[in-house]
């Protein structure tokens, strides 16, 4: 483990921002990997035979990643990546998360409802189109052009293929732009998962945080016409003891990062976005609690809703931490001011910085509207617009039917011809619907938005009409038949015309609320979003003439390859070693919740040797989004699925710290004593090649 001074400490924390990337930081795009940095830094031999190879094993899993760990298609991600699956899987009298899922043959696999996964196959530079389709515009003008130029090179490269998706993928903030070309599967099924109580111990107290002793892993396979698809290109499972100091590679699909806004930018992160999305989201959770206490049913039904936003809250405290650290702000000013001192002669007239500071006043009035009204900022980490998937349906339905009447070049973007598959696949999708748990979340929407945008705001009173949130929010639940898939699949084929004829009542009310709600998104692209990305398009051409390629790009859910060593931390507020073990796990369990160890795997303890590495800590450079990715060594054998971080990790969105930010992993070792010992998935066992 290393010790720093606090001032060895501080130059270590390089921020992309404003400086060229050093030591093991950076979430690398495939085709910019640091090959010759990574080895001298880990004195590893890796070459670009090796990337080939981890990129054709790693595997975006909705939002997770994954890796191929077999010829036939079987993929390690983490349990809490396959809890909806598991979810949708289960009733209350078979319920998996608690039992856990283990079919005893490849036959008795069952399809994840909606579920798809993907291989990035390719990647071509598309920057000089994209920008000259924006050249000379502004306003909403600049933003629909260049989706449409973005629709329109997707088109060209997938065309109707139904079995890749190709998407064009902005780096640096508008400073390049890549087509990325994936090989798509849309029948995946769960082939494993254990008790949830062995993937979540410790529960929301140990979130967040190192030692840990969670099984947090499952698998899943890839399915081609019925039959497993052929996988040669896969990662070779090590099950052995983990060695401190071990050189290790994390490839995944980080989801975002916003380590390259100006200081300004970071200000109105702190000073309004956090804020709001922190205090909705501590209700919605409160909610939510609440609703679970009212009968088994609903605990059953809003166990994983409640998971997946604890886990948003506290990455949202982390966040709030980060930017309201003075030292950790201090920091990031001094990396912004050497990049200025260094750029800034040769931003001319039309200098990025003014233009962004101009716009943040805008964006503080605007930030609430746009996020309760639509959702999905890109800022944010609460996305709220609807509230419920029903909601959600019905506005894919309403404005699918209005966007797909015209060109698509001139529709909103995720309704371009070269998106309409995904659309459709999440649209027709087999999967649960409990109406009370939407009513709730719908009713949650509705207050808030009354709340913050005020009761005379008129896209309130456009919202609610003369109903409460708890009256609207109830008709519209109650009334919908959206929930039965033939009817979402009839509605959608139908067109236009089936919405515009439609009795159902959310469907009405989506059509009633589309003038407000449409309104305020394009006054949001082109008072914030056009000048935004105007402005960072200038500042990442500053930063290539600055610093050149040795300048890693903001983290955008694209797949990336990060690298440290398998190490503790020795830092205040945070000191830990690399490792915990199942004998660490017996000594932690209490017996009461959430420190209670899962049934069948309390039962198999004496079966389990107490010393085997259960969780570990690396040095990697991961954030939200990379659950589930995983960890390779040099010799491209993957010993473990990254599955967290700590509290402290959460600045990663921000920057850095290589004394800081902890990966928690959980190892191949512990999923091998868990499938053999714990759970009798050994035909698993023998697939992964595990003698």
């Amino acid at each position: 483990m290393r010790h720093l001074t606090p001032a060895v400490a501080a130059a270590l924390l390089t921020l992309a921002a404003g400086s060229a990337a050093k030591a093991e930081e950076g979430m690398w795009t495939f085709d910019n990997f640091p090959i010759a940095r990574a080895n001298q830094t880990l004195g590893t031999n890796i070459d670009q035979a090796w990337l080939d190879r981890v990129r054709l094993s790693s595997v975006k899993f909705g939002g997770c990643s994954a890796g191929l760990v077999s010829a036939e298609g079987l993929v390690m991600t983490n349990n809490h990546c396959v809890a909806t699956c598991v979810a949708n899987l289960s009733t209350q009298a078979v319920n998996y998360a608690e039992t856990g899922f283990t079919p005893r043959t490849r036959e008795e696999e069952l399809k994840c409802p909606g579920g798809s996964a993907e291989i990035l196959t390719n990647i071509a530079d598309v920057t000089e189109r994209m920008q000259a389709a924006g050249a000379g515009l502004e306003g909403q003008a600049f933003t629909r052009a260049r989706d449409a130029e973005a629709s329109r090179i997707e088109q060209e490269a997938c065309g109707d293929a139904t079995d890749r998706r190709c998407q064009v993928v902005s780096l640096y903030r508008g400073g390049q732009f890549k087509l990325y070309t994936y090989k798509k599967f849309t029948d995946v099924r769960l082939a494993w998962a254990p008790e949830d109580r062995a993937a979540t111990f410790g529960g929301d107290l140990d979130n967040f945080s190192f030692p840990r002793f969670a099984i947090d892993a499952a698998f899943i396979r890839l399915y081609e016409n019925g039959a497993p698809a052929q996988t040669p290109t896969h990662f070779t499972w090590n099950a052995s003891q983990p060695v401190e100091g071990t050189p290790v590679f994390v490839s995944g699909s980080p989801g975002s990062t916003q380590r390259l806004l100006t200081q300004d930018q970071l200000f109105s992160i702190r000073d309004v976005v956090l804020p709001m999305d922190q205090l909705i989201a501590s209700e919605l959770r409160g909610r939510l609690i609440r609703f679970s206490q009212e009968s088994d049913e609903n605990a059953f039904i809003a166990m994983d809703p409640i998971v997946g936003l604890e886990n948003t809250y506290k990455r949202g405290l982390g966040r709030m931490r980060a930017l309201t650290d003075a030292s950790f702000m201090a920091m990031k000013a001094e990396q912004e001011a050497d990049f200025r001192r260094r750029a800034e002669a040769g931003a001319g007239a039309d200098n990025p910085w003014t233009t962004l500071s101009s716009v943040q006043p805008i964006l503080r009035e605007s930030y609430a509207s746009y996020a309760l009204l639509e959702g999905g900022t890109g800022i944010g980490t609460t996305p709220v617009a609807g509230g419920s998937q029903l909601f959600l349906w019905a506005r894919t339905l309403v404005r699918g039917a209005q966007e797909r009447a015209k060109p698509s070049a001139e529709r909103l973007p995720e309704f371009a011809d070269s998106r309409l598959a995904a659309v459709q696949s999440g649209l027709f999708a087999e999967r649960p619907v409990y109406k009370a748990l939407d009513q709730v979340r719908m009713e949650w929407w509705l207050s808030k938005t009354r709340e913050w945008l005020t009761v005379d705001n008129p896209n309130v009173r456009a919202l609610l009409g003369n109903e409460s949130p708890e009256q609207l929010s109830a008709r519209l639940i109650e009334g919908t038949t959206l929930g039965d898939p033939a009817v979402r699949r009839a509605l959608w084929e139908g067109g236009l015309a089936a919405i515009e004829a439609s009795n159902d009542p959310l469907i009405q009310y989506l059509l009633s609320i589309q003038d407000e709600t449409r309104a305020v998104r394009s006054d949001w692209e082109a008072r914030v979003q056009a000048p935004t990305d105007r402005a960072s398009e200038r500042l990442a051409a500053l930063r290539f003439q600055t610093y050149g390629d040795s300048v890693y790009p903001d983290a955008t859910g694209t797949l990336r390859l990060t690298y440290g060593r398998i190490e503790g931390t020795d830092v205040p507020g945070q000191r830990f070693g690399a490792f915990t073990t199942f004998d660490g796990l017996w000594d932690r369990a209490t017996g009461a919740p959430p420190f209670d160890v899962a049934p069948k795997l309390l039962a198999a303890r004496e079966r389990i040797d107490g010393e085997t590495v259960l969780n570990m800590a690396v040095s990697s450079d991961t954030i939200g989004g990379s659950s589930g990715s995983p960890v390779v060594t040099a010799a491209g054998e993957i010993v473990g699925a990254n599955f967290d971080s700590t509290v402290l990790t959460q600045r990663n969105a921000y920057g850095y710290d290589v004394n800081v930010n902890r990966s928690v992993i959980v190892t191949t070792g512990a999923v091998t004593t868990a499938l053999r010992d714990v759970y009798g998935m050994q035909r698993l066992v023998d697939e992964l090649g595990v003698r």
